[in-house]
């Protein structure tokens, strides 16, 4: 069974043997994010799409034939506190 998972344009198609892939799992599988904090913050900010409408659900089952979309993200650094 094969999902199909887009980063930044690039597909990258997902061969699973279960029934369904949860959304937040299928990003940290496909390496289109680097761990289960990152793939919650962009599914939450509206980041990722499910055959083409926006998903912010991370539990979200793809089945065979679904595919997800990763916006394009830029990580932001926090804030320094306090002067030179």
């Amino acid at each position: 069974m094969k999902v199909t998972v887009k980063k930044k344009s690039n597909a990258i198609p997902l061969t699973i043997s279960t029934e369904f892939i949860k959304l937040e799992a299928a990003l940290k599988f496909a390496n289109a994010v680097s761990s289960g904090g990152i793939a919650k913050a962009v599914i939450q900010d509206s980041l990722v799409t499910v055959n083409g409408e926006i998903c912010e659900m991370r539990g979200k089952k793809l089945r065979k034939g679904d595919t997800a979309a990763l916006q394009e993200w830029v990580k932001s650094a926090p804030a320094v506190r306090g002067g030179i």
